[in-house]
This record gives structure tokens, sequence and C-alpha cells, in this order.
């Protein structure tokens, strides 16, 4: 059994919040932008691409329980994906479209501390 892929708690904890300190839009998703494995996150990575080309992207599926622990405490939201501006929670994808719905989503991902 490989265990390189099982990553602890701690160490998802960390990646977390280094990803959430280095980049200003980041989106937890399972799979990558190129490659969403699922509707939610490709709903997700498309609404995001409509107002900002730049923005980080992190597959959880390799640590799916971790993560999904990780960025509940964070965010008391249980679902992928997960968007945050600035290492605040901004919402999954039905919080975007409901954003983009009300053209606040361009801001909302434009905003910098």
């Amino acid at each position: 059994m490989n265990s390189q892929s099982e990553l602890t708690t701690e160490e998802v904890r960390e990646r977390v919040e280094d990803v959430l300190e280095e980049n200003e839009v980041v989106l937890f998703m399972k799979g990558n932008r190129l490659m969403p494995q699922c509707g939610y996150s490709q709903r997700a990575v498309q609404l995001i691409s409509q107002h900002r080309a730049e923005f980080e992207t992190v597959d959880v599926l390799p640590a799916l329980p971790q993560y999904r622990s990780v960025l509940e405490e964070k965010s008391d939201w249980e679902t992928i994906p997960q968007t945050y501006v600035d290492g605040e929670f901004v919402g999954g994808s039905d919080i975007l479209a409901e954003l983009d719905e009300r053209g606040e989503l361009a801001e909302t991902v434009h905003a910098s501390a």
C-alpha cells in the first residue's frame, strides 16, 4: 500500500493555511481546473474563470476526508467546492452562481486586501 498520498489532517491544515496565505483567490475542488471531477467543481471553475484568469485550485481528492474536515472547521461549510478570497470563505458553486446572478461575483473575486 502506498501511503505517500495519504496526508494527515495536520499536513492538510498546513497546506490549506499556506495556499490561502499565498493566493488571492483559491478554489478547493474535486479534480483540477482542466479536469474537474464533479459538476459543482466544474461550475465553480467556470464562474470564477469568467471574471478572473489567475486563481489557485487545490484538488481535495487525494485526501478528501482530511480536506473536508479542515475546510469545514474553517468555513462551517461541509461541501466541496469551496471558494476563498483573501483568506475569507465566500461559498460553494451555488453561492458563486447567486453572486454572479446579482452581478456581484466580479467584484467579489477581484477584491484585494
